[in-house]
């Protein structure tokens, strides 16, 4: 494990297994990088595998600024050359998605060579345009209601998160380890984050880019109805999309062989090479 510091002086934590070609593993709102606790160790027996706690969660620094999408960008920005990372594969749960996104918008692939997307919707908010919305946040009073919700009663809210991510029981041992992880995020840093997340709309960018892509859908998830995560693949240029019947939203955790078998096929598959077509067209 270890720290690198951001831009505007925030302590980012990361633990890293394995060795090979580098596997960036971005966690969604709320949770850390122990959420991956049961994919590192068979991840790592193809790639050299780094978890990132973002700000304000985890073993992070919990600053009282900095939570826009855009700034976790840089931050993984900032990870991938204190780290002189390059040809590196991200993995975004959830938020994750939209960091890795706002990451090519603004630095285009630098240091990327391809992306896997877990389980993120474009956009959050119900539209004339748009029906397959966040299950809980999908307007303005919702966002309000979500955010008291946390204010008030943190535990309450967390358990309630851990019920509705996982289609799968966590063990006694699990269950515990993700509550303490989540307890570590301050509501002030989850209520502005997610007030930035979730106004976000990413369809116009996601036709643009041009990076090696691989989609991860679940079937039973809670937090999004599937054709929302599966639009993503369906506009995505050389994206591949694999669906998960059996998950949750946390599918990695939910179906982790399949998982596994997966997302190393995507790193070994020399026809995901993007070293000769980097850019984002935007």
């Amino acid at each position: 494990m270890g720290t690198i510091t951001t831009s505007d002086d925030v302590t980012l934590h990361y633990e890293e297994q394995g060795t090979g070609p580098p596997l960036v593993l971005i966690h969604g709102w709320g949770f850390s990088g122990r959420f991956f606790t049961r994919n590192v160790d068979a991840l790592a027996e193809h790639a050299r595998v780094i978890t990132v706690d973002l700000r304000g969660h985890g073993d992070s620094g919990k600053p009282r600024h900095g939570y826009r999408v855009s700034r976790l960008a840089k931050d993984l920005f900032d990870l991938l050359e204190a780290l002189d990372l390059r040809e590196v594969t991200v993995l975004g749960w959830s938020l994750g998605c939209p960091v890795i996104w706002s990451h090519l918008e603004l630095f285009g692939s630098h240091r990327l060579a391809r992306a896997v997307y877990v389980e993120q919707a474009p956009r959050q908010y119900y539209a004339p345009d748009w029906p397959h919305a966040h299950a809980t946040c999908y307007d303005e009073p919702s966002l309000a209601a979500l955010q008291t919700q946390l204010t008030c009663d943190p535990p309450a809210f967390d358990e309630d998160q851990i019920r509705t991510v996982f289609a799968t029981e966590p063990t006694p041992q699990e269950r515990e380890l993700l509550l303490a992880e989540m307890a570590k995020s301050p509501p002030y840093a989850r209520n502005a984050l997610m007030a930035d997340h979730t106004r976000h709309d990413w369809r116009d960018l996601l036709p643009t880019t041009r990076l090696p892509s691989l989609v991860l859908v679940a079937r039973q998830d809670q937090v999004f109805p599937w054709q929302g995560p599966a639009w993503v693949g369906e506009v995505l240029p050389d994206a591949r999309t694999v669906f998960f019947e059996h998950s949750g939203h946390a599918l990695f955790f939910d179906e982790p062989e399949k998982f596994h078998r997966t997302v190393t096929g995507f790193l070994t598959d020399s026809r995901n090479d993007s070293r000769n077509d980097t850019k984002v067209l935007v």
